[in-house]
This record gives structure tokens, C-alpha cells and sequence, in this order.
């Protein structure tokens, strides 16, 4: 039996994976609320106590970070401390694709970093959805406001730029990427995030289907940082959330930080 040329093979997985992606893509709004969901905020409604405004002093200190987080106390049942990184990380996120801007998007999913490294005082959470084996990861830290505004920016034009694409996977499989605009609370002082699908098959021709939310905020000198991820349900409503209490909390924090100066 003669194998088929690699060509012919990249492009028929490149096809099922695109027609994957057409077939289980649907609206964020479409998606069912997980049973835990309750009364959360809306995302389009403000509260003025969220807002952080520019330029509010100095950065956190990394205690203040750390009190600034979202924990499994705030989002609730079935949400716990992380068990670990997922092998879906590198077998899926490791990815390479030609365009500089989507493999750019690739790379800041893997890495979990937008911003880049944090310049000062920084805390981070891990958590776990019990039920859908889904993983939050949310970030407070310090990066200078220019730069995060650029940045913010730059998500917010992928999904023009970067739409659909394809890539590759360390193991020569080949995955289907969908970028689109995921709406978050008017919160902070800039604010972008994204939902990204890799759509693909295992080496044993299994479908594998990751979704993976990307949130940042600008709340005066500090960012919130969210990415949600899983290869089963992966709730928008619960990024979301997260974001509006966090910023909330670090509105809070900032606030008692400036009354104890």
C-alpha cells in the first residue's frame, strides 16, 4: 500500500477541520449557562465602583496583588485549586502557522502573557472547573499603561487579521483556528478579549476541539490578565465574571491602598 503524498494529506485535514469549525461554531450568546450560573453581572451593564481611573498612583504592592485576585471562593461550586497544566498545553497550543500576527496570538495563548513578563509586583490564580475539566488562569500585575494600550489594540484586530487560519502541531497534525470578539463588562479603562477554537484530529483520528478565552484590562497602572480554556464546555459567562469581580477587587483595593497613604 503506497502512502498518500504529504500534500494531498495536509490539505484534506486542512478541509475536515475548516468544515469542523463551521459545523460546531456557534454565538457566544448561544451557549447553554453552566448550573453554577447565578444573577452574575451582565455584560453590558456598568457600575461606576468598577471604574479605575489613570494615572491612581503607585503599583500594587505583591500582597495587595495577591489580595486582588478571583479564587474558587468567588466563582463557586464546581471551580477548585488547579490539579496542573493540561497535556492539551503543548499538544495543542505549541502550534505554528506562517501569518507573524496569528502565530504572535498562538504564542501569547501558549504563554499565557500578552504584556510579556511583569515588570514589578505580580499575583496569579489556578483554578478548575470540576465538571468540565476546563482551566482558568487570572493574573493582577503591573505593565506600563502605553504599552498595554497597544497591545489591546492589537487583540482587537485579530479578528479581522486572523479570522480563520490554520496550523500545525508539534506532531504534524493539523488544526483549524477561529478568532472572534468575546464581549466583556465595560470595566477598567481599556479593555479587549478574545475566543479562539482549534479545531483538529489526534494521531488516532479522534476530534479534538479546544476553546480557549483571552481577557485583558487596563485598571490605571495594573492589568487583569484571564485565560479560560478546556476541550469540553468553556462557559463565557464565567470569564466574564471573573473580570467583573476582579475588577472590582482591585477598584477596591486601590481604593484602601490610597486611604491608608
Amino acid at each position: 500500500m503506497t502512502r498518500a503524498p504529504a500534500t494531498r494529506t495536509l490539505l484534506a485535514s486542512a478541509l475536515s477541520v475548516t468544515a469542523l469549525l463551521a459545523t460546531a461554531g456557534c454565538s457566544v450568546e448561544d451557549e447553554p449557562r453552566p448550573r453554577w450560573f447565578s444573577a452574575s453581572p451582565s455584560a453590558s451593564g456598568a457600575s461606576p465602583a468598577v471604574e479605575q481611573p489613570a494615572g491612581s498612583g503607585a503599583a500594587l504592592t505583591e500582597a495587595q496583588a495577591r489580595a486582588a485576585l478571583v479564587t474558587e471562593a468567588d466563582l463557586g461550586e464546581p471551580w477548585g485549586p488547579t490539579r496542573g497544566a493540561r497535556t492539551w498545553r503543548d499538544g495543542l497550543l505549541k502550534a505554528t502557522t506562517e501569518d507573524r500576527e496569528c502565530q504572535r496570538l498562538l504564542d501569547v495563548l501558549y504563554t499565557e502573557e500578552p504584556f510579556g513578563a511583569p515588570e514589578g509586583p505580580q499575583a496569579t490564580s489556578a483554578l478548575d472547573d470540576g465538571d468540565t475539566d476546563a482551566q482558568l488562569r487570572y493574573r493582577v500585575a503591573a505593565h506600563p499603561p502605553a504599552e498595554v494600550d497597544r497591545t489591546l489594540d492589537w487583540m482587537k484586530s485579530l479578528p479581522g487579521r486572523c479570522g480563520q487560519f490554520t496550523a500545525a502541531t508539534p506532531r504534524g497534525g493539523v488544526q483549524g483556528v477561529e478568532v472572534r470578539d468575546l464581549p466583556l463588562p465595560p470595566v477598567g479603562d481599556a479593555r479587549q478579549a478574545l475566543r479562539v477554537t482549534l479545531a483538529g484530529e489526534t494521531e488516532e483520528g479522534e476530534l479534538t476541539y479546544l476553546t480557549m478565552d483571552l481577557a485583558a484590562v487596563r485598571a490605571g497602572e495594573e492589568t487583569i490578565t484571564l485565560t479560560h480554556a478546556g476541550l469540553d464546555e468553556v462557559y463565557a459567562e464565567a470569564t466574564q465574571r471573573a473580570v467583573e469581580l476582579g475588577a472590582r477587587r482591585l477598584a477596591e483595593i486601590r481604593k484602601q491602598g490610597r486611604a491608608q497613604i
